[in-house]
């Protein structure tokens, strides 16, 4: 399927989350995945990479989700040997797992998270930014001066996998995001070397306006149909009526 998807020969449409990450996620990989707290997350791939059993799983991602949802689930069932994060503050299990010793993180302003992942799908191998200088984010690494200025150099990320959330795709993996769910995840998609969206809505193709595609279906080789996701909201705050 994964040859077929590259080729066009089949549609790149999956009948499932379970079908759409057969083949392609092992042990040890290291996957990128979308979203920005719970806005954008592919819901129905985090609970397949969950039920697949997949295991010493290095995670790019914004934040870690909550206890008991979307990335959550997978650290859970310990299935994540490491973070590479910008956030952690909502999920218990996280900070509990970090403090213990039993999870490797490597924290990232949220700027330099983006870059890098831009930089691993553009093919740049590193980059210098201000961001950074002087503190921890900067120990171990590289720096340089520039017209008076510090930088710290920072090296691109990729992944073996992306998973990713879209609103719409075409049969071709042409993906439309809405409003604030784009987020991370064109960068995920294209720092990836195999990219499965989940989508709300799939369309025929030329049904989506080219100037209206936010990213073109090169980058993505599998698409599976999630029509009613959950869109859990982090915290939940109500006035009295």
């Amino acid at each position: 399927m994964a040859d077929a998807a590259k080729t066009g020969s089949k549609t790149k449409l999956q009948a499932s989350a379970d079908e759409a990450l057969r083949g392609l996620v092992a042990d040890g990989q290291t996957l990128a995945v979308g979203g920005f707290g719970l806005c954008g997350i592919p819901e129905a791939l985090i609970a397949a990479l969950r039920d697949s059993g997949v295991k010493a799983l290095t995670v790019i991602s914004n934040n870690a989700g909550v206890d008991g949802f979307g990335l959550g689930l997978l650290l859970e069932t310990r299935q994540i040997k490491k973070m590479i994060s910008s956030y952690v503050g909502e999920n218990k299990e996280f900070e509990r797992q970090f403090l213990s010793g039993e999870l490797e993180l490597e924290f990232n302003p949220q700027g330099t998270l983006a870059e890098r992942l831009r930089a691993g799908g553009a093919g740049i191998p590193a980059f210098f930014t201000r961001t950074g200088y002087g503190t921890v984010v900067a120990e171990g690494k590289e720096t340089r001066e520039f017209d008076g200025h510090h930088y710290v150099m920072e090296t691109a990320l990729r992944a073996d996998v992306s998973l990713v959330k879209a609103w719409k795709a075409d049969k071709s993996g042409n993906l439309v995001f809405r409003k604030t769910a784009r987020n991370f995840n064109p960068a995920c998609a294209m720092a990836g070397k195999i990219c499965i969206a989940e989508v709300e809505e799939v369309v025929e193709v030329g049904a989506i306006d080219p100037d209206h595609v936010h990213l073109p279906g090169i980058y993505v080789d599998r698409i599976v149909h999630n029509p009613n996701p959950e869109k859990r909201i982090e915290q939940r705050t109500v006035r009295a009526a």
